[in-house]
């Protein structure tokens, strides 16, 4: 059952990830008016993946394996690192992009 969290937090972060891309290449045309409720999901996503990873290794804690964390505890930091750093920026990039889009 824990090695679920896992999955999850591997597709919500692909998630946290496709979204604000899908917002970037939608047509220049197309009323975009659901842009914001993408990048609050996008953000969500992000934030419950991360969720997912403090859960799973509060769960390796508890049954005291204590190899397994310390083989994986910098890979698990260095992924979360990035995903929240990408997920922000492509949220970024995003609002500044529409925000440019509605002032025109």
């Amino acid at each position: 059952m824990f090695d679920l969290l896992n999955l999850g937090s591997l597709v919500l972060g692909l998630i946290a990830w496709i979204l604000p891309i899908v917002n970037l290449t939608r047509d220049k045309k197309q009323d975009n008016n659901n842009w914001i409720a993408l990048s609050i999901i996008s953000i969500s996503a992000c934030s419950i993946s991360l969720c997912f990873q403090i859960f799973y290794t509060y769960h390796k804690v508890t049954v005291e394996d204590w190899g397994a964390l310390m083989d994986t505890m910098y890979a698990v930091a260095f992924a979360s690192a990035i995903l929240l750093i990408v997920t922000i920026i492509l949220n970024a990039i995003t609002l500044n992009v529409y925000r440019h889009r509605t002032a025109n």
